[in-house]
């Protein structure tokens, strides 16, 4: 078992015993089990998954950090929502926001660029996960 602690800067999202976690991070998606190698990363906006007894929960999260140690996985988001925490209209419209910012600023500097990007793959994950996908 792992421990699993998610916490975004207004509340603890979530501590308890899971068997494992799937988190996007900057270098891809990572799959992490009891006694992973230790690992430090930035997050990428998307689908955080954790499993209990074969039971799988899935949020929608964004920006900060991971840490994995052998038994204790740590999330430090910018936030991390359920589906039943997602309104999905109000999703769509910010994903479509996104898209036009982006779209908008295909020209601009990399950085604006990759917040943009950031902006439209939360919001793509927000959409995905409150319609049930």
């Amino acid at each position: 078992m792992l421990k699993l602690e998610i916490v975004t800067p207004e509340k603890r999202v979530l501590d308890t015993e899971v068997d494992s976690v799937t988190v996007p991070t900057a270098s891809g998606e990572v799959g992490i089990l009891p006694n992973h190698a230790p690992l430090i990363s930035a997050l990428r906006p998307g689908i955080l998954s954790y499993t209990v007894k074969g039971a799988a929960t899935r949020l929608a999260v964004t920006g900060g950090f991971v840490e994995v140690g052998p038994e204790r996985v740590a999330v430090l988001a910018d936030t991390a929502e359920t589906a039943d925490e997602i309104e999905l209209d109000a999703a769509k419209a910010m994903r479509d926001d996104a898209q036009s910012a982006l779209t908008a600023i295909a020209s601009g500097s990399l950085d604006d660029t990759e917040a943009a990007r950031d902006r439209l793959d939360g919001a793509a994950a927000r959409v995905l996960l409150a319609s049930g996908k």
